[in-house]
């Protein structure tokens, strides 16, 4: 196995995604059958990714994806902006009735021992009908493209969105980019379009493609059909039980150099244990454990993700990448809306072992 690297000469991204936005609608700790009032968040799990590397880290990323010629497109789009990511979008025309849409999700944040609940209006998504060919790699990419990122909720969309995540992976690859991928296992979205053997079927395919993957446990036995611990694990914060998965991940997926995730316990909606692990070219790395008091729970691993990958790019080690990572993904928590609010001196000083004292 080589060792993971990424490119360090001049890029004009420093990372890409694709895959689909969305607007989710909000009622805070207000279940939907009683809602009077929301707010609108601005969404998508590759998206959250880009959005934390330009907005927190400072880097240049981009979002190929799509976008409807409307109100709430253009809701999105100055939403987009003020992040700072690059759009590509494919541009799709709303027939002022049916659609094409920006998805719509609802999700209330629960409260003590009421879990958050989530669901969807996806029809006649925008981000479904995306498929090779909408998008010229080759001119996106002209200026260099250091790491390439999508994920399972884009790929559960529609049988052609999958098949563009294969086909902008190739092209990442041939422009030298670290091509990464997060599992993010949502079983109400694969119901629809045939379960867990289409999941498998379509995730195992794309990972083949992959260089750096992110999934939880659930993510890791589900989206991939691994096997799971023995029922020894102390807790679901054991990170031993996580790194033996990963060693089966890797012999089934040989081109797998990275493997990272949250390990997170639920004690209530908004009382969370909270650490991260890392696996890279064979060794091991362990988060310290906090202890978070949550508003928002939706969007953490996106954070961690993005911390996680500034690091490697910008030449951290392994445990300092890790930590920031796991930083920025607990004070996502801490902030409503699926985007981070985060400034990197805090992402900095947390990872550092900072505490929540007064900042004056």
């Amino acid at each position: 196995m080589s060792d993971f690297t990424v490119r360090k000469d001049p890029c004009a991204l420093d990372f890409l995604a694709v895959g689909a936005l969305v607007h989710r609608l909000d009622p805070g700790g207000v279940p939907f059958r009683k809602a009077r009032s929301f707010d609108i968040h601005v969404s998508g799990g590759e998206y959250n990714v880009a959005a934390g590397l330009s907005d927190c880290f400072g880097l240049r990323a981009g979002v190929a994806t799509a976008m409807v010629n409307y109100g709430i497109g253009e809701l999105v789009q100055a939403r987009v902006r003020e992040t700072g990511v690059t759009p590509f979008y494919k541009w799709f025309e709303h027939d002022g009735a049916r659609g094409p849409n920006i998805a719509t999700v609802y999700s209330d944040r629960g409260q003590g021992v009421r879990p958050p609940v989530v669901f969807y209006n996806r029809a006649n998504e925008a981000g479904a009908l995306l498929k090779p060919g909408d998008f010229d790699w080759t001119k996106i990419g002209a200026g260099g493209v250091r790491w390439f990122h999508s994920g399972g909720i884009f790929a559960a969309l529609s049988e052609t969105t999958s098949e563009l995540i294969i086909e902008g992976m190739r092209a990442a690859k041939s422009l030298g980019a670290v091509n990464s991928f997060d599992l993010n296992y949502r079983p109400k979205l694969w119901a629809t379009v045939g379960g867990l053997d289409r999941a498998q079927q379509v995730l195992r395919r794309i990972v083949g493609n992959v260089d750096a993957l992110f999934g939880n446990e659930e993510d890791l036995q589900k989206g991939l059909g691994i096997a799971g611990p023995e029922a020894t694990a102390k807790s679901t914060l054991d990170p031993d039980a996580f790194f033996h998965m990963i060693e089966r991940v890797v012999e089934q997926f040989p081109n797998i150099k990275v493997v990272a995730t949250t390990l997170r316990e639920v004690h209530s909606s908004n009382r969370h244990d909270w650490a991260a692990v890392l696996w890279i070219d064979g060794k091991r790395f362990v988060s310290p454990t906090c202890k978070l008091d949550v508003m928002d729970r939706i969007g953490g691993g996106d954070g961690f993700a993005s911390g996680l990958i500034y690091g490697l790019i910008s030449g951290r080690t392994p445990e300092e990448s890790l930590r920031l990572g796991w930083a920025h993904g607990a004070l996502l928590t801490t902030f409503p809306g699926d985007v981070t609010m985060a400034r990197l001196p805090e992402v900095e000083a947390l990872a550092k072992g900072g505490t929540a004292r007064v900042q004056r």
